[in-house]
């Protein structure tokens, strides 16, 4: 296994104002909390990074663990001036999770968005890792439409959520693949005990990827954990809710610095 290199966007916001990390979830790119960072940057420095093969990260060369993407952004934080708040939406969340198991100095407060702290069943991951190297990522699309947003998303949304479908259409396939086969080996439940960081774990009302017993496990695992809904929203809640998301993340970390 070999950490992967990832890439940050330049952090944005007042200059000497707390670091906050955001986490993108698989297929996705730091477009998905575009609508959230110029709500987020009047209080925080905000900085955003992409998967391997995603955005404008480069493509990964080796298979990676969950956790070692935690190690890549922990080096990445700590190059822009830890610590640092996080938030991180599905596959960025269970990053943030292992975070705070490997790299508890880093981060001082996470938001655990849309994710959980195991995904389902490791062979739906294999199977999916193989159906991208044979048919691409473009042969997800219809059904990541169907699992990432909302009824009535879509149609509100209809630019942005046009743009993530691309970018899932864009990304690498053979990093997409090494990020299925590294989420069907993750699973944390049996460690949340050991996180002592103050977590926020947010759930979309329709999220049928991360419901709410979901978050709940995470919520009741962890020493200092809370949840809350945002409602008409799936797996996606910060393309979808951008000014809930927000607000939710303003309130949180603004009482956790």
């Amino acid at each position: 296994m070999t950490q992967p290199a990832l890439t940050f966007m330049a952090p944005v916001g007042p200059a000497g104002a707390p670091l906050l990390v955001l986490g993108p979830s698989l297929g996705t790119s730091t477009i998905l909390w575009e609508d959230v960072v110029p709500q987020l940057a009047t209080r925080f420095r905000v900085t955003c990074w992409d998967l391997p093969g995603h955005g404008v990260s480069r493509p990964a060369t080796a298979p990676f663990t969950v956790g070692e993407l935690a190690d890549a952004v922990a080096a990445g934080i700590r190059e822009l001036g830890a610590p640092a708040l996080y938030a991180g939406v599905s596959l960025g969340g269970a990053t943030g999770l292992e975070l705070l198991l490997r790299h508890p100095d880093v981060v001082t407060a996470a938001a655990i968005v849309c994710a959980s702290p195991k995904f389902g069943d490791p062979a739906m991951w294999t199977e999916r890792a193989a159906q991208v190297r044979t048919q691409g990522t473009g042969s997800l699309v219809v059904g990541s439409a169907q699992r990432w947003f909302a009824p009535g998303s879509i149609e509100r949304r209809p630019v942005l959520t046009g743009r993530l479908l691309h970018a899932l259409r864009d990304a690498d396939d053979a990093s997409y693949a090494l990020c299925c086969e590294a989420l069907s080996q993750y699973d944390v439940v049996p460690r949340l005990g050991e996180i002592a960081t103050p977590v926020l774990a947010i759930y979309g009302e329709h999220d049928a990827v991360s419901p709410e017993e979901h978050a709940r496990t995470i919520a009741d695992g962890v020493r200092d954990g809370r949840m809350i809904r945002i409602d008409d929203a799936s797996h996606l809640a910060p393309a979808e809710r951008p000014d809930e998301v927000a607000a939710t993340l303003n309130e949180f970390f603004g009482g956790a610095r």
